[in-house]
């Protein structure tokens, strides 16, 4: 009898855990395009002395999002600190502002992103990882709804970093 009901118990619990895990598995939800469109958009963009960002805001965070090469796919986006001294990043604005006038209120936006990478790393103390530093000169909005970043079921979470690459 004690054993019966060890067992149940054992498998009761690892239902649970797997149950748990399957909430944050599967459908993602950002939304986007099917792998092959996203690939065919990739390889018919404009080329040019630029990169292509997405702004990815995690809450207490101060990366900007991900940058990635003109042709190159979003798995070889690096995660980067603006320096701001020659420009400011395009959120740049109170955090307590109304509702789409605040900072990170481009959350996910695609933009053609200007400037170079300093070769430094910088630490970003909230996330505790040492990240490129690149120095902003301009941008320009792409996309305000790309969808997903590096794969259809990436789940955007603005309390913790969820999305990376794969």
């Amino acid at each position: 009898m004690f054993r019966a009901s060890v067992r149940l118990i054992a498998v009761a619990s690892a239902c649970a855990v797997l149950t748990q895990c399957g909430e944050t598995m599967g459908t993602g939800n950002m939304g986007g395009p099917t792998p092959e469109a996203r690939a065919a958009k990739i390889s018919s963009e404009p080329r040019g002395d630029f990169f292509y960002g997405r702004r990815y805001y995690v809450y207490k965070t101060r990366f900007w999002g991900y940058l990635r090469k003109p042709g190159e796919p979003w798995s070889r986006a690096k995660l980067v600190v603006f320096n701001e001294s020659k420009k400011t990043n395009p959120d740049r604005l109170p955090e307590a502002g109304p509702p789409g006038q605040r900072y990170a209120f481009d959350q996910n936006y695609e933009y053609r992103i200007r400037g170079n990478y300093t070769g430094r790393q910088v630490y970003e103390p909230n996330s505790n990882q040492f990240l490129p530093e690149f120095t902003l000169t301009g941008y320009e909005v792409v996309d305000r709804q790309p969808g997903w970043l590096f794969r259809p079921d990436d789940r955007y979470d603005p309390m913790r970093i969820t999305v990376v690459p794969r």
